[in-house]
């Protein structure tokens, strides 16, 4: 046998074989995207500083730290490797640091490959020349929305002009636009309980609208000595039970209330160090940057039966096809996947 035809036969060889053996190890879950334990969906707050001051926030600005931009590259791909999916990126404000921001997408995407990339931001800083020029590292835009009232945002803390809803407008316009997946947040808090917004969201048409119960946070948000005190946000249960009652209807709306939110959440802070914001104290593992992943995740508590339960996984990626101005409405998933692709 000549040898080229001896050489390309051996070299299909190991690739059928490379391929047999990775489709085997898939199937028994040792790929890290699909392993029980992976940090499939991980909550980044690179910095801590906000231009709000929004009264029940639980992760408040303590310091201006922010890691240095190959740092928090390393800290990603040691997440990537270690299985995870979705990164989400919030705050404090995350526009508040464009250029940091624009480097995390373009890493996340380009070189990780990350499935899902999105931003919770409130808005006040997003321009329609950045979408425009980040729409192809960014699946999903979610904006804070708690009150359609400008009189009501400025006594949450949610800025001071009352231009939040214009704004909110349009980015909702520019999302459909360069084909941005849409997405609402609302905290319920004792200001807008009893508001009616079913119109103004059936208008705004989000993919998905998250509902959270105002929640306290001990070491955060919890007494006169924090830097916010949630106390005198708080509703009673009849009142959160009354605002999910009158928005219920919604397909978009996907209500989370303070059980499921405890424990259901990764949360990596600026020092990449996991948050645990469960009963008690808020405590943090040490940096993923010095222990490793899998090792920081063994010092708080994810509650993985409650982030399944919640929704925390659900249709994250933007369609491959995409038609400019074409809107999915309140019911824009294309179809969720199956939480039982991660054995749980």
């Amino acid at each position: 046998m000549p040898t080229y035809i001896m050489i390309l036969y051996l070299s299909t060889v190991l690739v059928i074989i490379f391929t047999a053996t990775w489709y085997v190890f898939k199937r028994r879950g040792i790929d890290p995207r699909t392993d029980p334990d992976a940090p499939i969906s991980v909550n980044y707050f690179p910095s801590r500083k906000c231009n709000y001051h929004c009264g029940f926030c639980f992760h408040t600005e303590t310091s201006s730290y922010i890691l240095p931009i190959d740092e928090a590259k390393r800290g990603l791909l040691l997440l990537q490797q270690a299985g995870m999916r979705k990164l989400n990126i919030a705050g404090g404000e995350p526009f508040l640091n464009p250029k940091f921001l624009s480097q995390i997408l373009q890493y996340s995407k380009e070189v990780l490959g990350l499935e899902s990339i999105s931003i919770i931001s409130n808005g006040s800083k997003i321009r329609e020349n950045w979408l425009e020029e980040h729409a192809k590292w960014l699946d999903i835009l979610a904006i804070s929305c708690d009150s359609f009232h400008p009189e009501t945002n400025k006594k949450i803390g949610r800025g001071t002009d009352g231009g939040n809803v214009t704004r909110l407008f349009q980015i909702a316009a520019w999302c459909r636009k360069y084909g941005i997946k849409f997405k609402l947040n609302t905290v319920v808090n004792i200001y807008n309980w009893d508001e009616d917004m079913a119109t103004e969201i059936q208008n705004l048409a989000p993919f998905r609208w998250k509902v959270f119960q105002c929640l306290i946070v001990a070491g955060e948000n919890d007494d006169e000595t924090r830097k916010t005190d949630a106390r005198k946000f708080l509703v009673t249960e009849e009142q959160w039970q009354t605002f999910c009652r009158r928005h219920e209807h919604l397909d978009c709306y996907v209500p989370e209330d303070n059980k499921h939110m405890a424990s259901s959440y990764l949360l990596l802070d600026e020092y990449m160090c996991f948050l645990d914001k469960g009963e008690g104290m808020m405590t943090k593992s040490e940096s993923i940057l010095k222990v490793g992943v899998m090792e920081a995740m063994k010092q708080v508590v994810w509650d993985r039966k409650s982030f399944v339960e919640r929704g925390g996984i659900y249709d994250w990626s933007r369609p491959e096809l995409f038609m400019p101005d074409q809107s999915n409405g309140c019911n824009g998933a294309i179809g969720d996947i199956d939480s039982e692709e991660l054995q749980w």
